[in-house]
Formats: structure tokens, sequence, C-alpha cells
């Protein structure tokens, strides 16, 4: 079987672990039956997903790469609201550092949703944690859980609209947390044996071409070593801009569709919004750099 021309991968995935729908046995039997050729479960600072499909047992004819994604403040030279995302690929799950600092971000995670709640309560919705929790199920509870109880009580049309009226950056309902700083993050990566990347860089707030490239200068300062080229929301020009710049900073290419299950409906895992292709090599490239 020629992986490299013809199977497609995703090492952007949710589950159940932080804020997706399917669990990891489930991610595990949808990406066989799409034909993928590799993936990788990469949870909002939680690695619970890639143990449990570890657990599960991976299909013969499907790769994997166990993976998070590290909600981190703003590096100095990028100051922004919100996170600033960093994945990361090929981490050994047994590390004490990582599974320590992860189960911090985890705790920051919890106590920010009874705020949020409250902030929706004073605007108006009769909301509970309650509520939220069984619709969540036995998963980490995240914005996205809270977002689909507003729909499913019929306040909002949809997930996209309660972040974009209440629950986003800057938005009524909004509560900071507590992050990790950037270069921390990518340290803890790294100490884990993993490969860390920049996350959809297409979402971030640059003014130019040239803020982008010092930004990526100053990532790599601190350890970066990938930078997510294929994503869903990444034009033609972007993907090949970001290809561009890989080479020139002789970072490793990584993709993934962001996959999030029933709470991002238009996001299919593999092909994103239906025009995502990501090459086997990619992961190939990625499985060599571990440490």
């Amino acid at each position: 079987m020629d992986y490299n021309n013809h199977l497609g991968i995703d090492l952007h995935i949710h589950s159940t672990a932080s804020d997706g729908s399917l669990t990891p046995a489930a991610i595990l039997d949808h990406a066989h039956k799409l034909n993928l050729a590799a993936i990788a479960i990469t949870d909002h600072d939680s690695i619970d997903g890639s143990r449990e499909a570890l657990r599960t047992g991976i299909p013969p004819s499907l790769h994997f790469l166990s993976g998070v994604e590290i909600s981190a403040a703003h590096p100095p030279f990028l100051q922004g609201p919100g996170s600033f995302h960093i994945l990361g690929y090929g981490i050994h799950l047994d590390d004490p550092v990582l599974n320590q600092r992860l189960k911090k971000l985890q705790e920051a995670r919890k106590n920010r949703n009874p705020k949020i709640v409250r902030r929706l309560n004073e605007l108006g919705f009769p909301i509970s944690l309650e509520d939220v929790r069984q619709l969540a199920g036995q998963g980490q509870i995240g914005r996205p859980h809270i977002a689909d109880t507003m729909v499913k009580k019929g306040f909002v049309a949809s997930i996209d609209e309660a972040f974009k009226k209440f629950l986003g950056t800057e938005r009524p309902a909004y509560v900071n947390k507590e992050r990790i700083g950037c270069e921390d993050a990518i340290k803890m990566i790294r100490g884990a044996g993993g490969v860390a990347a920049l996350a959809h860089p297409g979402l971030l707030d640059v003014a130019d071409k040239r803020q982008l490239e010092v930004l990526i200068q100053n990532l790599i300062d601190i350890g970066m070593g990938a930078i997510e080229v294929y994503y869903p929301q990444h034009t033609a020009e972007q993907i090949k801009r970001y290809a561009q710049l890989s080479k020139q900073y002789g970072l490793l290419m990584t993709g993934g569709t962001d996959f999030h299950g029933s709470l991002t409906p238009d996001v299919q895992m593999g092909s994103g919004k239906g025009n995502l292709f990501i090459p086997f090599n990619i992961y190939e490239v990625l499985m060599g750099a571990r440490s």
C-alpha cells in the first residue's frame, strides 16, 4: 500500500477527553472507516485521549501519534487576548513533569466553568452546570459544551453564534483562565520527547507577513520545531506560504482538521470542510523527529 500517494492523515483531533463529541475508541473506528493512514488525538491540555486510544488498541492499518494541544499564554512578542495554541506530537505519555503540569491546567479549566455559567445566568440564561454535565457525559467540560447547551435550550441558533455573541474572547460571558507560559509549554513538550508546533497560524492576529516571520523566528529560538501548515481555515495561498516558511526556517510541517465531532459539524475528520488533504509523509517526518 502506497501511503504517500493515496491516503491522507489528520493530526489535529479532539476527543471527549477535552471538547470533542467522540470517544477515543470512536475516533479510531471512524478514522479506520475513512481509510486514513495516520491520526493524532490532540486534546486541550490533556493526554487522556491519546492514552485511552492506545489502551483501546490501534487498528493495524492506522498509524497513531500521541498528541496534545496546550492553551498557552501569548508570547511577549505577540500580545493578545485568549490563548496561544501549541501542539505537541510524539510525547511520552508517562512523563512526570508533563502530567503534573497538565493536571494543573485541567483544574484551571474546571474552575472556570462555574464562572461562565454564572455570567450567563446574570445575562438572563437559566443554565446550570448540571445541564452542561449531562450533555458532556464523561468528558471534560469546556466552552463548546456550554455553547451546545445554549443551542439545545433554544437560546442561540448555533454553537458559532454562542461564541460570537457570548462565550468568545472578550464577549460578555467570557472568563479568562490560568495559562502556562508559551516558552514553558514548548519546553514541557520537548522535555517529554515531543515536537512543539505552532497551531493554525492563519487564525493569529498578526499585522503582516513580516510580523509572522518575526513571531516564527522568536518561537524557534525558544524551541518550536514545527508549524501547522494544513488547516481547514487556511486558504490555498496561506498553505503555500506556511509551507514556504517551514522550508525557509527548517521547521517540520503538520496538519489537521481540528475535528470536534458534532460540536463542529461543518468540519469532518480527514477532509475538514471537504477539500483538505494532508499527505502521509507529514506523519513520517514527524515520527522521525521524536526524541
